[in-house]
C-alpha cells in the first residue's frame, strides 16, 4: 500500500467538487478511490480533520455536519511522533510557512515511502527542495 499525506487544499476538493473555480477535482477523487480500494494509505497530522472542518464550517455551513461525518469515515492513520513536530518546526523556519502547513510535509518526510500531495502552489513552490512533495495535478497513483 502506497502511503500518502494529503493536505487540506486537496481534501476540501472532495467536498467542493461542483464549484466552478475548483481545479483538479478528479485527481483528488482518485485519491479517495485508491484509499477505498486499498491501494493508498492516508497518513495525516493530528490537525487535519480540524483544518478541513474549519473550511467546511466557513464555506458550506448548511452541509458541514454531513461533510464532517463523511471525512471522519475515511480510513486514515494519524501521525504525531515527536520527530514530526521537530521536522515541521524546522520546515516552518526554513520556508517561512505556518507550522500547520509544514506538519503535512513533516509527516511525509518522516514516514518511509510517503509523499505529500498538495494543491497549495505557494507551499509547493517554496518547499519543493525538501523533497517528497508532489502537486495534486501531477499525481500518479500507479
Amino acid at each position: 500500500m502506497k502511503p500518502l499525506v494529503v493536505d487540506a487544499s486537496v481534501a476540501v476538493k472532495w467536498f467542493f467538487r461542483s464549484r466552478d473555480d475548483e481545479t483538479d477535482v478528479a485527481a483528488a477523487l482518485d485519491i479517495l478511490r485508491a484509499v477505498a480500494e486499498g491501494q493508498v494509505a492516508l497518513i495525516q497530522p493530528p490537525h487535519f480533520v480540524a483544518e478541513v472542518a474549519a473550511v467546511l464550517a466557513r464555506e458550506a455551513p448548511q452541509t458541514a455536519a454531513t461533510a464532517l461525518r463523511d471525512l471522519l469515515d475515511i480510513e486514515m492513520a494519524v501521525a504525531d511522533e515527536p520527530n514530526i513536530y521537530r521536522r515541521a518546526m524546522a520546515l516552518a523556519i526554513r520556508f517561512r510557512h505556518h507550522v500547520f502547513d509544514t506538519l503535512y510535509h513533516a509527516v511525509a518526510l518522516e514516514t518511509p515511502g510517503a509523499m505529500l500531495v498538495t494543491a497549495d502552489a505557494r507551499y509547493l513552490r517554496n518547499a519543493r527542495a525538501a523533497g517528497r512533495i508532489v502537486p495534486l495535478a501531477g499525481l500518479d497513483l500507479s
